[in-house]
């Protein structure tokens, strides 16, 4: 074998060993985590505790939790205390092809009393204290230079000037929606209040422009004397990092179709006491017997409650030949309309597991922002709404 070869076949063995590199990195679930706030961005400021520095220390907990497994990708917008643009906080996202976006925040208001945990995906709302929060979130952005221009003239005061949703966002709602049942779920696990229902929706704008099922998190009110002491504190720190880890890997279970990851038990802390108030309230116990009677009824499937499971591979404003050929060999496949375009989805069944392996084999060919679309009687429903069916 003479050097030139030598060293070309060295160059091809390295080459490939990259390239194989690249791939399995590139075939990680990826999470992007968002602390909000930062730097001379204090966010909600009561009795010395700082909304900046809990979200940051939460958001470092969850990173090192979800690290640990290997099997997930971490990209935070930021490690430190910086202060990150609400449209490149996004961005960051984006350019990581991230698998999901989660924003964490603490709530406040001027009624101390207030208290409970709320998630809340992209949307819209006619909810006064859901639009309190949003205005609160997206007040962030005067803080930013040059932001009436850079933001296109939104008014951080009217979210309602958010209304140009893409057909992108809106194929993202449902697993958002999905997304933030679990971290409230994992939260009420935890003896936290939910409040009403604790899954909301809103306008804001670091969700507007993230590409991908997203959801930004109130831990709790930093303004409760109680509550906030939980917030501030090592172990209460602790005890939400592990309920949203555990709600980002469960949700990576479902949908990434790479094999399950375990999940922590979860317990009641012993310092939160589930107070009987206006709200609805979630106890741990209920929550538990809620996701057994859920399991079982996926275990008997859902052909008496007339609801199909299909995977959406992708949107197109053309309409294309309903053949195997035309994406990527999968089969069958279906079309709607929806908005002056057309949704393409493949597969169809009654079997939710066996919805999950339709999952995976679209993303093996490549169509890596698929997720499953239950219908019932024919009309989309979420996933949400299924798993009570």
């Amino acid at each position: 074998m003479n050097f030139s070869y030598r060293v070309k076949a060295v160059f091809l063995l390295v080459f490939l060993t990259v390239t194989q590199l690249i791939y399995s990195q590139n075939s990680k679930f990826t999470v992007t985590l968002d602390a909000g706030h930062g730097a001379h961005d204090y966010g909600a400021v009561y009795s010395g505790r700082i909304e900046k520095n809990i979200a940051l220390a939460v958001v470092l907990k969850v990173g090192a939790i979800l690290e640990k497994t290997r099997k997930i990708d971490v990209i935070y917008t930021r490690k430190t205390d910086v202060f990150i643009d609400l449209i490149e906080r996004a961005n960051i996202a984006n350019r990581a092809k991230s698998d999901i976006f989660v924003s964490i925040h603490c709530n406040a208001n001027k009624n101390t009393a207030a208290d409970g945990t709320e998630t809340y995906v992209m949307g819209l709302s006619k909810l006064a204290s859901n639009l309190e929060v949003a205005k609160k979130e997206n007040s962030v952005i005067t803080k930013e230079k040059d932001y009436k221009q850079k933001y296109d003239g939104f008014d951080p005061n009217s979210p309602e000037s958010l209304l140009g949703f893409t057909l992108m966002q809106e194929e993202y709602l449902d697993n958002s929606i999905n997304l933030a049942s679990k971290i409230e779920e994992q939260f009420g696990k935890l003896g936290k209040k939910l409040r009403q229902g604790g899954v909301k929706q809103e306008r804001f704008m670091v969700l507007h422009k993230a590409y991908m099922p997203r959801v930004l998190v109130e831990m709790g009110f930093i303004s409760n004397p109680v509550e906030g002491e939980i917030l501030n504190s090592e172990e209460g720190q602790d005890e939400l990092a592990d309920a949203i880890a555990n709600a980002i890997i469960s949700y990576r279970n479902e949908n990434f179709g790479d094999g399950s990851l375990p999940i922590k038990e979860l317990k009641p802390s012993k310092r939160v006491v589930v107070k009987q108030v206006k709200d609805t309230i979630i106890k741990p116990s209920t929550v538990e017997k809620t996701t057994e009677a859920k399991q079982d009824e996926l275990k008997k499937e859902d052909k008496s409650n007339g609801i199909i499971y299909k995977v959406q591979i992708g949107t197109s404003p053309k309409k294309v030949a309903l053949e195997s050929k035309n994406f990527k060999g999968l089969e069958p496949i279906s079309m709607n309309e929806l908005n002056k375009s057309f949704v393409y989805l493949y597969g169809e069944t009654t079997d939710m597991q066996e919805a999950k392996r339709f999952l995976a084999t679209a993303k093996s060919k490549g169509y890596t922002t698929a997720f499953i679309v239950p219908f019932k009687n024919g009309q989309k429903i979420s996933l949400q709404e299924a798993l009570k069916l």
